[in-house]
């Protein structure tokens, strides 16, 4: 079907050749008839019909033959990209025009990438720069504070401490977001336990437990897996500190670990306020915060579930959502077993 559309499409191309083909054969027929003394013979006419006919296909066939042979180099294959190789082979002056054409534009995405690839590295090189710089006045503001823990009162202790939390939070964040591109290069793959890297992660945020009166609880044995711990303890601050931010005063979370022959699974189970049906499915978007996150005393970034989903893909760690308006929701991580996941693959 495809040949068929481009010979249709090479036809229509050389209609002023058909119309000048058939205005010359009627010319031609238009001389015989006038000449004096000279009867038209029909036969003669078909004769002639036919043979130019012929001339005419076989010309049309060699030209369309030659221009599909361009063609197809201009037709990239599965997986291929164009704007990487340059053309070569023109056999004729349009090819070589549009050959020369090409290859110029070919030339200048590939140095406008290279100049956009550039100012990205600066930009990461950047971030990464700024986020070390500015973990120097945090941890000096979090010295100071414990320096004057007891001048001040307690609630206002706890605001503070808080605040360098949530600060410290979105500057890991801002960090993670620039290290997402070059995750190959800085992950460790090894044998840990999930309670190993949970605990500390809970342990940081003891101070929103307290100030919002929750309670948690691990339920199941712990189990061992192959991951980056660094990576998922990341992963795992960002779901909790997503619960403890839309769990009401009084609530709960469950982190319960189980396993089966597929693999191990991590729930994160609160009793907050749930999601929408119609914001579920985007939960894990760059950038989207839903009903929940335009509520003005929750100030959502967008970023901490878009990381987590990204972080968790590339490890190999499956992370699903789900969740009931009023009474909660429960994030799962899924450790595939090696064996399961190449099977699965």
């Amino acid at each position: 079907m495809s040949h068929l559309k481009t010979l249709i499409g090479f036809l229509k191309d050389r209609w002023l050749l058909l119309a000048a083909w058939l205005i010359l054969f009627v010319l031609t027929v238009l001389v015989f008839w006038l000449i004096p003394h000279s009867p038209l013979d029909w036969g003669t006419v078909g004769y002639l019909f036919l043979m130019q006919c012929v001339l005419l296909v076989f010309f049309l066939a060699v030209s369309f033959l030659a221009k599909r042979r361009f063609w197809q180099k201009l037709t990239p294959r599965s997986g291929e990209n164009l704007l990487q190789n340059y053309l070569q082979g023109a056999r004729s002056v349009e090819e070589e025009r549009i050959e020369r054409y090409i290859n110029q534009l070919i030339s200048e995405h590939q140095e406008l990438m290279q100049q956009v690839v550039g100012n990205q590295e600066e930009q990461k090189e950047y971030i990464d720069s700024w986020v070390h710089e500015i973990k120097v006045p945090l941890a000096a503001s979090r010295l100071l504070l414990h320096a004057v823990e007891f001048d001040i009162p307690d609630d206002k202790f706890i605001l503070l401490e808080n605040e360098l939390n949530r600060i410290d939070a979105y500057v890991e964040q801002v960090l993670y977001v620039s290290r997402l591109d070059s995750f190959s290069k800085d992950y460790l793959v090894q044998e840990v336990s999930i309670k190993s890297v949970i605990q500390p992660v809970l342990r940081n945020q003891a101070n929103y437990f307290i100030q919002k009166n929750l309670h948690y609880k691990v339920v199941g044995d712990d189990q061992s897996i192959l991951t980056d711990e660094k990576w998922l303890s990341f992963i795992f601050s960002q779901l909790v500190s997503n619960a403890v931010k839309y769990t009401p005063d009084n609530g709960q979370l469950t982190i319960q670990i189980d396993k089966d022959p597929q693999g191990t699974y991590l729930r994160l189970i609160d009793t907050g306020i749930g999601i929408p049906p119609e914001d579920l499915r985007r939960i894990f978007d760059k950038g989207f915060t839903g009903e929940n996150g335009r509520k003005t005393d929750t100030h959502s970034t967008g970023l901490g579930l878009y990381l987590a989903k990204n972080l968790a893909k590339e490890l190999g760690i499956e992370l699903t959502a789900a969740s009931t308006v009023g009474k909660g929701t429960t994030m799962t991580l899924f450790f595939p077993l090696l064996s399961y996941y190449e099977e699965i693959r």
